[in-house]
Parts: structure tokens; sequence; C-alpha cells
């Protein structure tokens, strides 16, 4: 039990993780609000639902890709649950590329007609998602203090 406690909320003291973790909570936070809330110019659940049925995916699959940005945006900001946050967001922007961003290539195509955004900025909030997997939430966390109390490790 200690070892898969350790592997959820233990987390390196560092204050690098900590900034890493709220850039890529606030910028899921406000996404997922979008998505689920209408927060932000977002079209809310029923929106992001036919957007989503549009694209080919499952209403079900839409609303789980809804709260993990919401839900994993708010873990992340707090540091509750970060490496849990970090693989669902992993997973949804893998997705992201491969359903939308891939066949746009690399670049980010700004101001390019005709051709929507690639994968660059996915693939920065995968690395950055990496960092809290493999770190944890860093100092300043929920995590962090959830862990501590729990005793020695």
């Amino acid at each position: 039990m200690a070892g898969a406690l350790d592997a959820v909320l233990g987390t390196f003291p560092s204050w690098s993780l900590l900034v890493v973790r709220l850039g890529l909570g606030v910028i899921f936070f406000a996404h997922g609000s979008q998505k689920v809330l209408g927060w932000f110019g977002g079209h809310g659940l029923g929106g992001t639902v036919k957007m989503f049925r549009g694209m080919g995916v499952p209403p079900a699959a839409a609303v789980l890709v809804a709260f993990i940005e919401f839900l994993g945006g708010l873990g992340m900001i707090v540091g509750l649950l970060a490496r849990p946050a970090a693989v669902g967001i992993i997973v949804v922007m893998l997705v992201a590329i491969a359903k939308v961003h891939g066949k746009h290539g690399f670049f980010l195509n700004l101001g390019v007609p005709g051709k929507g955004p690639g994968f660059e900025f996915n693939l920065a909030l995968i690395a950055m998602a990496l960092a809290i997997l493999i770190g944890g939430a860093g100092i300043l966390s929920l995590d962090r203090a959830i862990w501590l109390s729990l005793g020695p490790h």
C-alpha cells in the first residue's frame, strides 16, 4: 500500500515542478471550463459533445475528455492527484494529435490559409505532463502535504 501511495502522492520538493504544474493546470482548467461550463467563450458540455460528434467521437468519450481537462487542470493547480491527472492529459493530447493535429504537421501554421494547427503545442503539453508524471506535483502541493502527513517514507 505504501508503494502505491508513494507512486501517486510522492513528489520532489521542487519549485520548477510547481511552475510546470501551475502552467499546465491553468491551460487545462481554462480549456476544460470551456468544454464543461461554457466559460471563456466555450460552448459547454452540450456544445462540446456536438463538436466532438462531428469529428466521429462518441458522446461518452467527449464527456470524458472534457472532464479530464477540467478536473485534471484543477488538480494540477492545487497539486492534488497530479500524477493521475498527468496521465489523463497525456492520453488526451495523444488522441488530439492522432485525430486532429497530426495531419497538419508539426508547426502551428498560424496565418497559413487552409492549414490547421500542427502538433507542436500538444507536444509541449505532453512534455510538461511527463515532467509531473516523473517528478510529482512539486512543492506547495496537496499531494506533498498528504504524502508527508502519512509518515516517514
